[in-house]
């Protein structure tokens, strides 16, 4: 058996590409959200919460919970106010760690 971050993160969807669970496992859970960081939103493009949402709605019911992991795992950055969000040109952090919120 291989180790579960290892594993593609395509056996994470169901057939029609919805998310099956969102993963426990922190270096699952980074390699997933690194993935939907990639595939959902465009570098250099900035997004209104709505559309962030849209977005993560197409693969997951709980879009709230995938929104904040990919904020907290610095994937997605968002203004103050939270009504502006980009995509982070830095790589997570080693091991799926997710860093301090300031």
């Amino acid at each position: 058996m291989s180790h579960p971050s290892s594993r593609p993160v395509a056996e994470l969807f169901s057939a029609d590409g919805r998310l099956i669970a969102i993963p426990r496992r922190p270096a699952r859970r980074a390699a997933l959200l690194a993935h939907l960081a990639e595939t959902l939103f465009e570098s250099g493009r900035v997004y209104r919460e709505t559309e962030v949402n849209e977005a993560l709605k197409t693969v997951h019911a709980d879009y709230p919970a995938l929104r904040r992991y990919l904020v907290v795992g610095g994937l997605l950055a968002r203004t103050k106010d939270g009504a502006a969000y980009h995509r982070q040109q830095t790589t997570p952090a080693p091991g799926g760690a997710i860093p301090a919120v300031a």
